[in-house]
């Protein structure tokens, strides 16, 4: 049995999915999600290979819930080796003068708030060895693409914040920015878009994995 943990948020489906299963076996996965039978499917994909997760179909806007989750993981490990940062709210595009408030509302307690929350709750358990990924989309600025593109630049600006700062002290904070895959928000952002020429997400996950070194 591993003693390295990796905590995953967004683990029930594409990136974050891939990242859990490619790292099982070599880690203990806490996943975390929404979707429970994506949850479900990981597991049974993890104990395929050997491996082991923890499912905490949780959401991380719940400030509350990912509190008793990181205390319990703290109760139970001490630590977590690695954290992938994968959860992502893609409102629906539309021009900036008709984005719907409850969208917007969610976009930033999904992107930004709870990455907000999440990187002081989960610093203490990196330590300064542990190692955080984060993923860019770079689409800040582009038409119809207000809600999600900016705060998914929030999102990352934090994460650039937090790497700048633990730079000589650790943890090591990774910001990525993947191939487009062929995920369901990619789906909702460009219906008919041909998906065969997109990138696998579990052979981004690999080669991804492969350039850190994790």
């Amino acid at each position: 049995m591993t003693d390295k943990i990796a905590l995953v948020t967004g683990a029930s489906r594409g990136l974050g999915f891939a990242f859990a299963e490619a790292l099982a076996p070599d880690y203990h996965i806490v996943a975390v999600g929404r979707t429970v039978g994506g949850l479900e499917d990981l597991d049974d994909k993890i104990k395929a290979k050997g491996g082991q997760a923890t499912l905490a179909p949780m959401d991380i806007t719940n400030v509350d819930a990912m509190a008793q989750l990181c205390r319990s993981v703290y109760d139970r490990w001490g630590k977590i080796d690695l954290w992938v940062h994968a959860a992502v709210h893609g409102a629906p595009l539309t021009p900036a003068d008709h984005i719907d408030a409850k969208d917007w509302t969610k976009s930033v307690a999904s992107n930004v708030t709870a990455t907000g929350q999440l990187i002081p709750f989960l610093s203490p358990l990196l330590g300064t060895t542990g190692q955080a990924i984060f993923f860019d989309d770079p689409q800040a600025g582009e038409k119809f693409f207000g809600s999600y593109g900016a705060t998914k630049a929030a999102q990352i600006a934090l994460a650039k914040s937090w790497q700048a700062e633990t730079a000589t002290t650790g943890p090591k904070v990774h910001v990525l920015a993947p191939q487009p895959m062929p995920t369901g928000t990619r789906a909702r952002f460009f219906p008919g878009e041909p998906r065969e020429a997109l990138a696998n997400p579990h052979d981004e996950a690999a080669r991804l994995l492969k350039e850190l070194a994790v």
